[in-house]
């Protein structure tokens, strides 16, 4: 027997150095890794001693003889990975610590809590010196684990547990409701630091740039995804649920988040999910029936992950379409299939597409997953009314690359919402240099620069989806920030970096000035706490406070408890 990895997996990669036969993979040290959208276990070399399973973060990892119907998609997923990459049985081969450095001294300013920004503070805190602040500006930390993942993914959330140490942590201090630029500046960090490292996500989203996108109707992905999760900036957002049909554009995992939130029953979206109070209501007298997601090209270059597609496909009383003839193989379709560089998750999802393609099975809701079409225009007299589409082929280009080129044959799609999922991009922090193309910090490997000179700026460091764009899985950003730490450390010790000018306490005493509210992260675990005990009288994971208020009370309301 053999253990099996399924779609929890948040790809941190805790698994891997526990696992005594090396059969979990890619790891980070592997090219696959930054790319991959989940890790392997090889059926043919776990020898089912069980230690990946305790040391998983999220409970992804599973007993193939305990695998339920909608879990045995993963049986084949898993071993598909190695026969496009062998197992060649060599041991682990695990970096030995060096020598421990005196880092007593270093002072450490980390911008943003999502899961990049804590790795990156993990990653400071394991090496026992350095002495480590978080800014987060709204009350509550986590981030896209919190605001971004879908609710009714709740072992996802788990993996924000592992956070928990540095509650303990004598050299961490998590700063919540503290926002740069406003409380604080990027000059004063970096003052009273010898580093800052930015974490601050792409919050934002891309345009698709076509007439008719600003009608009344047509939405960005990323607010209905803020609305559902009970973000602060995005519980005033209204959409009309009264028609029968919504419109995805773009076909990643965002895309089919949000198409299997409109489709959902509420019901389940009560017990098993932490989403927002209003958006239940709301989606209690939803009439969507139908929902299409569109994507530029083909199957075999679809943005989703396969994890996505499985549990879509799962979802009871909604049937999941895929049009034969646009998911069949064709010679573009074999072309990608044998490049040597084309991984087994997108076999399998060519695969899994065919075998469930035709006309469905007569449920009572549709998702239609439309290929190789474009949004051409969004048409309307004062709202939306119907998406214009142009069609595409595939073709392969001279340097073997596939793009979508487009026939001159259009198709009109009624509807009366539409929802844009192109891609996220960063959002600029005020004196710090942006990359406007990219959306992204202006950095080379991590370090920030000016991106005339192309010189580095002295002390100051970015990680996560601000630093590279949004890619990869939640896990992915833990590499990422061990990378960037690594070069901060080596930074520090070759006295490249300014000391502080001031102290910690100089800086709280500012700070504490212009945001008197400023919570800690006990008072985060009073929230949390506190949205749990509201979730479980009501039969539910938790009850999200989704105004700043609120939780002000809650906090103080703990404090005075606890002075009593």
């Amino acid at each position: 027997m053999a253990y099996v990895i399924t779609q929890a997996c948040c790809n941190d990669a805790s698994c891997i150095p526990v696992c005594p036969v090396n059969c979990i993979h890619p790891t980070p040290d592997e090219a696959p890794f930054m790319r991959t959208e989940m890790l392997h276990i090889d059926p043919e070399a776990c020898i089912d001693c069980g230690a990946c399973v305790e040391e998983c973060p999220v409970e992804a990892i599973v007993a193939e003889d305990e695998l339920t119907e909608e879990e045995e998609p993963y049986r084949e997923l898993n071993a598909d990975y190695f026969r496009v990459h062998p197992f060649d049985g060599a041991p682990p081969d695990f970096e030995s610590p060096g020598p421990v450095e005196d880092l007593a001294d270093l002072r450490v300013a980390i911008v943003g809590s999502g899961p990049s920004a804590f790795f990156a503070a993990m990653a400071l805190d394991d090496l026992r010196g350095p002495v480590v602040q978080m800014y987060e500006r709204l009350y509550t930390p986590f981030g896209l684990v919190r605001y971004g993942v879908a609710p009714d993914h709740q072992t996802t959330k788990a993996v924000t547990r592992q956070f928990a140490s540095l509650h303990r942590s004598k050299t961490f201090t998590l700063n919540l409701g503290v926002e740069v630029g406003k409380h604080v500046s990027h000059e004063e960090l970096l003052a009273h630091n010898h580093a800052v490292v930015y974490a601050v996500g792409a919050s934002s989203d891309r345009r698709m740039e076509i007439a008719g996108e600003d009608l009344p109707g047509s939405h960005a992905a990323t607010e209905f995804v803020g609305w559902y999760n009970g973000h602060p900036d995005h519980t005033h957002h209204t959409f009309d649920l009264s028609g029968t049909r919504a419109v995805i554009v773009g076909n990643g995992n965002v895309a089919l988040d949000v198409a299997r939130i409109l489709l959902s029953d509420p019901e389940h979206l009560h017990t098993d999910s932490d989403i927002a109070d209003h958006a239940l209501e709301a989606l209690r007298n939803s009439r969507i029936k139908e929902v299409v997601v569109v994507g530029r090209r083909g199957i075999a270059q679809a943005g989703y992950t396969n994890p996505e597609m499985i549990a879509l496909c799962n979802l009871p009383d909604v049937d999941v379409i895929f049009d034969p003839s646009e998911v069949r193989t064709d010679d573009v379709v074999q072309h990608v299939l044998d490049d040597e560089e084309t991984e087994s998750s997108v076999d399998f999802k060519v695969r899994f597409a065919q075998e469930h393609a035709g006309t469905g099975t007569g449920r009572s809701k549709r998702l239609v997953m439309r290929f190789l079409a474009s949004p051409m225009r969004i048409h309307g007299e004062g709202r939306v009314e119907s998406v214009e589409i142009a069609l595409n082929r595939l073709e392969v280009d001279d340097d073997g690359s596939v793009s979508a080129t487009a026939t001159g044959a259009t198709d009109v799609i009624d509807t009366g919402l539409v929802f844009r999922s192109v891609g996220y991009r960063g959002v600029a922090v005020p004196g710090v240099p942006f990359d406007e193309r990219r959306g992204v910090i202006a950095n080379e490997h991590g370090r920030v620069i000016d991106p005339e000179t192309r010189e580095q700026l002295r002390g100051v460091y970015t990680t996560g989806w601000i630093k590279r764009g949004p890619s990869g899985a939640i896990g992915t950003n833990k590499k990422c920030a061990d990378d960037v730490v690594k070069s901060l450390v080596e930074d520090f010790l070759a006295e490249t970096l300014d000391s502080p000018a001031s102290s910690q306490e100089d800086l709280d005493e500012t700070i504490a000035s212009r945001q008197p509210d400023r919570l800690d992260f006990e008072d985060w675990t009073r929230l949390d706490r506190a949205e749990r005990e509201a979730g479980g009288s009501r039969g539910r994971p938790r009850i999200k406070f989704i105004d700043a208020g609120t939780m002000l009370d809650v906090v103080r309301s703990g404090r005075q408890a606890l002075d009593i």
